[in-house]
């Protein structure tokens, strides 16, 4: 079985089709939050995943985006990006979002957990290995598959040690892999990254192939016309920091 792994597609319409135009072959779909947020386009995207897969993260910006939180806890240009969704939002999306389920899911055939944040706390930013330490101890799974971040990576032990992982590019521009071989006995933390508003530095969409057979998890950018997606939040009046940011990668 391989799954395409998205998370933090953040309503960019444009990083969302160049993920599902070029990712490689796949059986299903995990999706893991923040489907909307930030970007111009949510009910579109809502639109494009709602057929893809079964297993739907909610992540902190669906709740606010659909209202079942609030945006207190957001800066001002998240706040005022979620509120604007809010009142773009079709009913029937507003209902889907409400609707997803909280992490961790664990897919039907898989020995492997889905997740927002963390196994322990659906907003838990993993940010390093002692936020990581914890929740590797005390998932019941060997494997979990977060997002949150928006960094590309993770995190893994093999009971005794301890480690970071980065994928390693040798460009920031073409569609690039590194794969990462899963070691029998270990356990691991694992961010595919974000489709639609990356912050490690790299602008290309971010994504990941998981295969349980050849027990790797492939992780995958690749470029999209950001220019277009900027005029797009531009247009829609939303902050001109959510534009110019995603050619950063911040």
């Amino acid at each position: 079985m391989r799954a395409l792994i998205l998370s933090d597609i953040h309503a960019n319409l444009d990083a969302l089709n160049a993920v599902l135009d070029t990712a490689p072959a796949y059986d299903t779909v995990w999706n893991l939050g923040d489907i909307v947020g930030y970007g111009a386009n949510p009910n579109e995207v809502i639109d494009r995943v709602r057929g893809l897969g079964e297993i739907f993260v909610r992540g902190n910006h669906d709740r606010a985006c659909s209202g079942l939180t609030g945006t207190e806890d957001f800066n001002p240009i998240a706040g005022r990006a979620a509120r604007w969704t809010q009142c773009v939002l079709s009913a029937e999306h507003i209902s889907w979002l409400r609707h997803l389920a909280a992490g961790p899911i664990t897919p039907e055939a898989s020995n492997v957990s889905c997740m927002h944040g963390s196994p322990l706390d659906e907003d838990q930013y993993l940010l390093s290995v002692r936020d990581a330490w914890e929740p590797l101890q005390q998932s019941p799974s060997r494997i979990n598959f977060f997002g949150h971040t928006h960094l590309q990576g993770g995190f893994a032990t093999n009971g005794d040690e301890w480690y970071r992982l980065q994928p390693d590019y040798l460009t920031h521009d073409e569609a690039e892999s590194w794969q990462l071989e899963l070691r029998e006995g270990g356990r691991y933390l694992l961010n595919p990254g974000s489709v639609g508003q990356p912050r490690d530095g790299d602008w290309r969409a971010a994504f990941a192939i998981y295969d349980d057979r050849a027990a790797t998890v492939t992780y995958c950018r690749v470029p999209y016309d950001v220019r277009l997606a900027q005029m797009r939040i531009i247009r829609a009046g939303l902050p001109d920091r959510l534009a110019t940011r995603l050619r950063d990668g911040r």
